[in-house]
């Protein structure tokens, strides 16, 4: 089981592998959504950055920052420039307006 927080139109969600159908409902359409992509290769136990991006995608997220990104994951600035407009890779000291 994984713990997640959805306060009004924002989602934190780390040291995700799974998220189920009932989960993803309660989470369609926040504006921001933060969640971990450890690295692009399968891992037991976390998302990949694809199931992350498809995860994103499936609730309709406006924007999506990954978190809890290991090492394995690629340089930052490869990496941002692989995703999709509306998805970015978090960094330390981000700031977000979840006003």
């Amino acid at each position: 089981p994984v713990l997640g927080f959805r306060i009004g139109d924002f989602a934190y969600i780390t040291d995700a592998k799974f998220i189920s159908d009932e989960s993803r409902k309660l989470l369609e359409g926040v504006k921001i959504l933060v969640v971990n992509a450890l690295q692009k290769e399968s891992h037991f136990s976390h998302l990949t950055l694809e199931e992350a991006i498809e995860f994103a995608d499936d609730i309709h997220a406006d924007k999506t920052y990954f978190t809890h990104i290991g090492h394995r994951m690629g340089l930052h600035e490869v990496v941002s420039g692989e995703l999709p407009e509306n998805m970015f890779l978090a960094y330390d000291r981000l700031q977000l307006d979840i006003t």
